[in-house]
């Protein structure tokens, strides 16, 4: 450990705590306070051996040793204070005065003290300020002008000095305002050094940020001209600093949002505040757009007054498509909450009408059944036992839709594929329908061509499929209409259409259709029974056997809907959740296209 570093210490420790934050400033102080003490209290330390060697001193000398006291003051004050240009101030009035009286007392302006006053504003030069600079000359070039006046009116006191100690009194003036001078140069070139190093560590620092950080830092002038870029930029866009110079980075923004990212640039620039923006850029080799945010603020905030079009502005640009994609994905779980909010109230009011109907017609009924009080003829007896039949196996067919579409959606539904001519069950499909059709007066129809191929399906399944979609059908026709059944070869597929000519359905509906739940005018006071299951149903066990189902209608026309079954068909379990009870797809499903499982379901709309 070196005999000084007390020493040092102690003079840090003097340093004001407002210029320890920054290290340039703290080596301005320590300079300024370090030399003043330590020669102060060393030349006060010689004051008895010059008084041994010297005898009675001069009251010209008291004053001198006695003015060695204002430069530890001076630096008292600096250290208190920290009012480093102020403390420059008074170091340069304590030497101006100092050497104005001893110059004044040792013949004027031509004294051998007088060239000191040259030191006074090279002593001022250290403060780095060209306030204090010019004050400090003014000071010293006020001295030299009293001095002047001085000599030329003659109010200088006689020489103390003999004639013969003149010369050695100009060389020792000379000579230790040299040695001062040269001091000084010492302590400004220890000053440029440190603010050397201290910059060339700063700009390693920042080097180092700058090169190792993801967010990319630039420079932009004036229209949004990139100046700058960091080294990230190569990470970030795929493409070197210099490709990204000039417009090279907004020729990378996607069309949409240059308007905001030109705004945000020009609004920091303008109103000399940080603003913000996100918009989509391209990589290079890539036509993928990524999500950025830039955060920019104006490169000189102070300076307000200082023309808008030239201040440049600092941005950090930081890629934030995966928060993006979480805010897209939290957007679309609120929305499916919504719509399973939605489809569980559907649901409600649907099941609440479909059971309560035919249980208060059973409740009823066998109440009157079983009243003795009430006398029932044998006929109405069995119209009551009818009616009571049919509302059960309404309810029954309810469960087992609903048990169907709960196995789809759970993923354990199974289809059991076997080879079987489609023709007669479609024909006998159509038999099933045959009265009720004639019930309504529709007239039901087949056209099947004569040379259908085998077809590998599950049968139970195409019967279920035929069944909703002819009962739907003649459901949704009025009398004197015509529901029409066809099939035919269509390649590698049977193509299965059932038409009718009924009422149709609103492009607004269409979307929705295989929606479980789902009825086009669905109401509580709906003119047509059901659950809204069929269509889902058929949806279902459509995709299972690996084919789609098309829907074409217009409102008051008719509705056409088209069954495409691969010819040869795999037996396959139903994917877990491939339908849901309150799911809305009325993007991809518009109207009702479903393709098979490998392709993507198209929306195909009939005008």
């Amino acid at each position: 450990m070196s005999v000084f570093t007390p020493v040092w210490s102690y003079v840090d420790g003097l340093v004001h705590p407002s210029a320890q934050r920054d290290a340039l400033t703290a080596a301005r102080h320590r300079a300024f306070i370090a030399p003043r003490l330590l020669g102060s209290f060393a030349a006060l330390a010689t004051f008895p051996i010059y008084l041994f060697f010297r005898g009675m001193p001069s009251a010209l000398e008291v004053g001198v040793f006695a003015w060695l006291v204002a430069p530890i003051t001076i630096s008292y004050f600096l250290s208190r204070t920290g009012r480093y240009e102020r403390a420059h101030v008074l170091s340069a009035l304590a030497l101006t005065g100092l050497v104005t009286v001893v110059a004044w007392q040792t013949g004027g302006i031509a004294s051998f003290a007088a060239i000191w006053l040259v030191v006074v504003p090279l002593e001022a030069a250290l403060s780095a300020s060209r306030r204090v600079v010019a004050l400090a000359s003014t000071i010293a070039l006020v001295a030299a002008g009293l001095l002047l006046v001085l000599s030329a009116t003659s109010l200088l006191p006689p020489p103390a000095a003999e004639a013969s100690e003149a010369g050695a009194l100009a060389a020792l003036g000379i000579t230790s305002a040299a040695l001062y001078a040269t001091g000084l140069a010492l302590g400004a070139e220890s000053l440029a050094r440190t603010s050397f190093w201290l910059l060339y560590a700063e700009e390693d620092r920042y080097r180092l940020l700058a090169r190792n950080m993801t967010d990319v830092i630039t420079r932009h002038g004036r229209g949004g001209v990139v100046l700058f870029a960091s080294p990230a930029a190569e990470t970030l866009f795929g493409a070197s600093p210099d490709d990204l110079a000039g417009h090279g980075l907004f020729d990378r923004v996607h069309v949409a949002d240059r308007p905001a990212y030109l705004s945000a640039l020009s609004a920091a620039a303008a109103n000399g505040e940080s603003s913000s923006v996100e918009f989509r850029v391209r990589r290079d080799g890539g036509a993928d757009y990524m999500w950025l945010e830039m955060r920019c603020r104006p490169l000189d905030a102070a300076g307000a007054a200082a023309d808008h079009e030239q201040r440049e502005v600092v941005a950090v640009l930081r890629d934030v498509s995966e928060r993006k994609a979480q805010e897209a994905a939290l957007e679309e779980a609120r929305t499916e909450a919504e719509r399973a909010h939605a489809g569980k109230s559907r649901f409600l009011a649907t099941m609440s009408h479909e059971l309560r109907t035919p249980l208060n017609a059973i409740i009823g009924f066998s109440e009157m059944m079983t009243d003795s009080a009430i006398v029932l003829e044998p006929e109405r007896r069995h119209e009551y036992a009818r009616l009571i039949n049919e509302s059960g196996r309404h309810l029954l067919s309810v469960v087992n839709g609903i048990l169907d579409m709960s196995k789809m959606e759970a993923g354990s539904f199974e289809i059991t594929p076997e080879p079987f001519a489609p023709g007669p069950a479609i024909v006998s499909c159509c038999d099933i329908l045959a009265l009720k059709a004639q019930e309504a007066g529709i007239a039901l129809r087949t056209a099947l061509a004569s040379d259908l191929p085998e077809l590998q399906a599950d049968r139970r399944a195409l019967n279920q499929i035929l069944i909703n979609l002819i009962s739907n059908a003649v459901k949704f026709t009025e009398r004197g209409g015509a529901v029409t059944v066809s099939a035919r070869r269509d390649g590698h597929d049977l193509l299965i259409m059932v038409t009718d000519t009924g009422v149709g359905i609103g492009e607004d509906d269409l979307p929705r259709l295989g929606e479980a739940f789902f009825q086009a005018r669905a109401s509580y006071d709906r003119r047509h029974d059901g659950t809204g299951l069929g269509l889902s149903i058929v949806k279902g066990l459509v995709r299972l056997h690996g084919g789609r189902m098309e829907i074409k209608s217009k409102l008051g026309e008719g509705t056409s809907v088209s069954v495409r079954l691969p010819l040869v068909a795999e037996g396959r379990q139903a994917a877990a959740s491939p339908i849901h009870f309150a799911r809305r797809t009325a993007v991809t499903e518009t109207p009702a296209a479903i393709d098979r499982p490998e392709t993507t379901e198209q929306v195909k709309k009939s005008a």
